[in-house]
């Protein structure tokens, strides 16, 4: 493959000169925080910004630019396929400002966005979403463990923020569609919008973007869908990009060091954690502990000894604030249920079908029955039992690599011979 030679720049080689009418310029070593409502910026992105150089354009696309690699060459393909990519960058939280520098929106990654963007030839703007991510996700995570639930920040983020609020408002302003760097695929199939996994399997992020509807995906582009991330790697240093081998990041963006705790201490204070007891299956107390918030399915961690074998939480009851531990063989469930459930690559189906069943990301997946119940809640009954079903996470449906659709998981109780007043009804 040819790519323009773009020269010497620390980051990117040289950086072409880019004229932007009515926007002075800026050294592109530096991010040009344009912290207005993101209405503001999106109408004067697509509206009054003009490319110095000549193209015929298949349409305005607005691109999530991270300031990683796979955004960056993602922009890239939109430049070749004859589109007029302009880079936005999410600005979601504010804690990245300050301190978490490589972070999706963070100084550092802000200012690789804008080089990337500069050396491409491409407008780049930083929107400020971050009161609406607090209200939506941050307020979403909080409240989710507080329930005894193990949240997923991620699919919320995607559904709500990146194809949710941001594309809303680019489309009503004239862009064709949002575009992202996310490894997945979407096509159309006798007028329907399908979901499927990317070509690379051990990058595959379709689990994260199950709950799109039917417009999110329509309007929807993900160029790497159909390459591997090494495929990717070399493109981007290929091109000058310095940024070829930085790491991918495998944590909660605005949680540092994924220390969910300390975020969740810092976040509501350790004083209005939920407290209690930790009790055994049979519903024997064990020990108190300082908050079910400190607890997710499978955990072993901060469990008191004294028993002959490894000590597990089962489950975590949010009404009386108990935490029920248990053995290796009690994490093993055979049937659940998810509610919220959505359908992008079927209608709901009337009877059972047959799918694979991802309970959480690093799941590789495992065959079932599922049997829609109502518009809400989804019955899973599992061909063999899997290990830490937790309720909170997502979980995602199957036909091969086609997303079918998916839920969140529930919650059973696991206290078979508690009291009966203390007995925990199936939320």
């Amino acid at each position: 493959m040819t790519v323009p030679a773009l020269g010497t720049h620390p980051l990117l080689g040289q950086i072409p000169p880019i004229t932007l009418a009515g926007m002075p310029q800026k050294d592109p070593a530096f991010p040009f925080f344009l912290l207005r409502p993101p209405e503001f910026i999106l109408q004067f992105a697509l509206g009054s910004v003009k490319l110095a150089t000549s193209m015929t354009s298949k349409g305005r696309a607005i691109i999530g630019m991270s300031g990683g690699v796979d955004s960056s060459v993602a922009a890239y393909f939109l430049k070749q396929a004859g589109y007029e990519p302009i880079g936005i960058t999410m600005k979601v939280w504010q804690k990245c400002m300050s301190h978490a520098e490589e972070k999706c929106c963070g100084p550092q990654a802000v200012a690789d966005a804008r080089a990337v963007c500069h050396a491409l030839g491409m407008p780049h703007y930083v929107v400020d979403e971050a009161k609406e991510f607090e209200k939506i996700i941050i307020d979403y995570f909080t409240s989710e463990y507080k329930k005894g639930r193990t949240p997923n920040p991620c699919v919320m983020c995607n559904e709500h923020m990146k194809f949710g609020s941001l594309q809303q408002k680019a489309l009503s302003l004239g862009a064709t569609f949002v575009a992202t760097g996310h490894y997945a695929i979407i096509e159309e199939r006798n007028g329907r919008m399908i979901l499927r996994k990317g070509a690379d399997r051990k990058k595959d992020q379709s689990y994260f973007l199950f709950s799109l509807d039917q417009e999110q995906l329509r309007h929807s582009v993900m160029p790497l869908g159909d390459k591997t991330k090494p495929e990717i790697r070399a493109i981007a240093k290929e091109l000058g990009l310095k940024t070829y081998d930085k790491e991918d990041s495998f944590e909660i963006c605005f949680v540092p060091g994924n220390d969910y705790a300390a975020f969740l201490e810092k976040r509501v204070g350790a004083e209005n954690f939920s407290k209690g007891g930790i009790y055994d299956k049979e519903g024997k107390f064990i020990a108190d502990h300082d908050g079910i918030e400190r607890f997710t399915i499978g955990q072993r961690k901060g469990l008191p000894g004294g028993s002959p074998k490894p000590r597990y939480v089962i489950d975590i009851d949010p009404d009386t604030s108990r935490v029920i531990v248990g053995d290796q063989e009690d994490l093993f469930v055979s049937e659940f249920k998810i509610d919220r459930a959505s359908w992008s690559g079927i209608e709901r189906p009337t009877g059972p079908i047959r799918a694979s069943v991802k309970i959480r990301y690093s799941h590789p997946g495992a065959m079932g029955t599922v049997i829609s119940l109502d518009e809400n809640e989804t019955l899973i009954k599992l061909d063999e039992p899997q290990r830490a079903v937790t309720p909170g996470q997502a979980c995602v449906l199957y036909d091969d690599d086609v997303v079918l659709g998916g839920g969140w998981i529930m919650r059973e109780a696991k206290i078979a011979n508690a009291p009966a007043q203390e007995m925990v009804s199936i939320i």
